[in-house]
């Protein structure tokens, strides 16, 4: 029997048989439903509301808050579609108004920093295009077409011994091309490893039309810079969350989803489709060709490389954990379905290995840490936190599984930073009541706590002795917004009606220790990696906190909960989405592909997986801040 799904407030509505998973019935019907766990009935994210019709609940180690259950909330991976039923998604389980780094946006010092590494790359795009006057050949000088291409292009760039090699189809046009408009040929060339390809050949001045664009593929957003490869300037910039996350919030979800639905085709036709999406929008508002884009360039982590690629992932997450390249040559961006010129060419970033991806090592390139006499860290956090340490004598790295909580997964009222999230808050306790202020992504009426606020929250609990060093409440106190539920305690940040707040948004001992546990992997595997490397933490001079969530972290609260190492604030910089920096300077520049490339090699990686030590570190960073009360010297206990 076929039941018809409509999904509220948006109107869409689809035909699926009996008995289908709801949440598969709304990734048919291109309806995001947040679910972090990728249908494994484990996160609670994908709440939705049944407002007609019925579902039959399969069994979930979840359980639903008995308000929530009593007025037609389900999950919608654990309901079965049994006839024709209307569904609303709340907007804390979409997807929409996300707040997305795409840089350009701030003027942070730290962007700054990146700003001016990038303006001091030599100009030296990775495909350009060349305007020659090419002399026909003559009885004193009967040179032939190819040679005389070759010599011209190389003395206009003032580079007597550049490699060349020319395909089929360009040599058959050559003769033609050179003689339409007497010699004057505009000559696309592009970089492949160690040969230079001519790649088109156009008759008159051409040299207008050559667009570049820079891609960060990220596990939860994909970004496009859309590039002007005659003077480098960014002509525009757009971005999205990566349509993946219907089918899980980390790669590993979507690694055995894609197993078990034999989906890998669809893993990559879903990231290309975002690129497209993203550029035809570019395209569109800047009035430019998809003929003009000559070249690609992509940074990502390690697994969403090999989604965009159509490369084996499997062995991504099973023993002994090998990617099937780190170093990628160019191919043509046709043949993985990005559109562009009918030879244009993609260059994937190189990555170090399953954990470290290009993401890290142009991040590294857009900071300069490879250039420096500074010792630094670098720090992304996001599902996984990288580290890297270092400066232009060596770099080594490492990467923890921090866990998607800092984007809400396991907290009750969690959410990605989109509109309507708490991004910050200020407690003020006052007797037995506090005073609570809170800012909003959009100044939206408050639906859920994302990363930044959820860390706010934390610390200014303890620092108000509500919150206790091991993550638990203090029940001994007296405050109207403590609460115990099913013997775990809480604390009400948002009354349900204040400030249009759809329901109470409160967080748990349950949420604390999720959120404890992400910051403990990332301070242990800091502390790890120091002591690999036989370093005092004093010996760090700079310290780069990278990615989006990154950005609008407050450093004294996240200092304040033991995530970031107990340091003047003035060494820390926020330095934006990297990734898309040191993909765009790859772009841009040959010098900077070639050092990420260096990078790649050279970076020595320390594997935390089966660390003891790690274990150790994590354990005692379980706390607020730490065991180690003098680790953490300006944290008033």
């Amino acid at each position: 029997m076929e039941c018809r799904v409509k999904f509220l407030p948006l109107g869409v509505e689809v035909t699926v048989k009996d008995g289908t998973n709801l949440l598969f019935a709304a990734q048919e019907a291109g309806v995001f439903v947040n679910s972090v766990c990728g249908g494994e009935g484990v996160c609670g994210k994908c709440r939705v509301r049944i407002l007609r019709g019925e579902v039959e609940h399969l069994p979930t180690a979840y359980k639903l808050r008995d308000s929530l259950a009593s007025k037609g909330y389900v999950l919608a991976c654990r309901s079965l579609v049994k006839g024709d039923i209307s569904v609303e998604v709340p907007k804390e389980a979409a997807l929409s108004g996300g707040k997305i780094l795409m840089d350009g946006e701030t003027s942070s010092r730290g962007q700054m920093i990146v700003a001016r590494n990038m303006r001091e790359m030599p100009f030296e795009p990775l495909v350009r295009k060349v305007r020659l006057r090419v002399e026909e050949a003559s009885v004193a000088s009967p040179v032939a077409d190819y040679e005389r291409l070759r010599t011209a292009l190389r003395k206009a760039l003032k580079r007597p011994e550049m490699p060349f090699q020319i395909g089929y189809k360009m040599l058959r046009q050559l003769g033609r091309k050179l003689r339409e408009k007497d010699g004057d040929i505009t000559v696309t060339i592009g970089k492949r490893q160690n040969t230079y390809e001519i790649m088109a050949l156009e008759s008159g001045n051409k040299k207008a039309e050559a667009l570049g664009v820079a891609v960060d593929v990220g596990t939860t957003t994909v970004v496009v810079h859309l590039v002007d490869l005659g003077d480098g300037k960014t002509l525009g910039m757009e971005a999205k969350y990566n349509s993946q996350i219907a089918y899980g919030e980390d790669y590993i979800t979507r690694i055995i989803y894609a197993e078990q639905n034999d989906a890998f085709g669809k893993m990559q036709s879903l990231i290309i489709t975002d690129i497209n999406e993203l550029v035809d929008k570019l395209c569109r508002r800047l009035k430019r060709r998809h003929d003009e884009i000559v070249a690609v360039v992509v940074a990502g982590n390690t697994a969403m490389m090999h989604f965009l690629l159509g490369l084996d992932a499997h062995r991504l997450r099973r023993e002994p954990f090998v990617p099937v390249a780190n170093i990628i040559p160019p191919i043509r961006a046709l043949e993985v379905g990005i559109k562009s010129h009918s030879r244009a060419l993609l260059y994937p970033l190189p990555s170090v290995a399953v954990y470290i991806g290009a993401d890290i090592t142009g991040g590294i390139v857009a900071v300069c840490m490879d250039r420096t006499d500074k010792l630094s860290l670098f720090i992304d956090i996001g599902t996984n936190g990288e580290v890297v340490i270092g400066n232009k004598e060596f770099l080594a790295c490492c990467s923890c599984s921090a866990g998607p909580a800092f984007e809400g997964s396991g907290v009750e009222c969690g959410m990605r930073a989109t509109k309507g999230a708490i991004e910050s808050v200020k407690i003020e306790r006052r007797g037995d009541s506090c005073d609570i202020h809170w800012s909003t992504i959009g100044n939206r009426p408050p639906l859920g706590i994302c990363g930044s606020g959820l860390i706010d929250i934390i610390a200014k609990l303890f620092y108000l002795s509500i919150l206790e060093r091991t993550g638990r409440f203090n029940r001994t106190i007296n405050c109207d917004r403590l609460f115990i539920e099913d013997n775990v305690a809480g604390f009400t940040i948002v009354r349900k009606g204040e400030e249009k707040a759809p329901h109470d948004i409160t967080i748990n001992e349950i949420d604390i220790a999720n959120i404890l546990r992400s910051k403990a992997a990332v301070y242990a595997a800091i502390k790890i990696l120091l002591s690999q490397l036989n370093l005092p933490l004093e010996a760090i001079e700079q310290f780069y906190l990278a990615g989006g969530f990154g950005n609008y972290v407050n450093i004294a609260s996240a200092i304040t909960i033991g995530m970031l190492p107990d340091v003047p604030h003035d060494r820390i910089a926020f330095v934006g989405n990297t990734a898309i920096a040191g993909a765009k300077m790859a772009l841009i520049s040959e010098s900077a592909l070639e050092r990420i490339e260096h990078i790649a090699h050279k970076m020595t990686y320390i594997d935390l997986m089966m660390n003891q030590q790690f274990m150790d570190e994590f354990v005692k960073a379980n706390f607020i801040p730490h065991t180690n009360i003098s680790e953490f010297p300006s944290v008033s206990i």
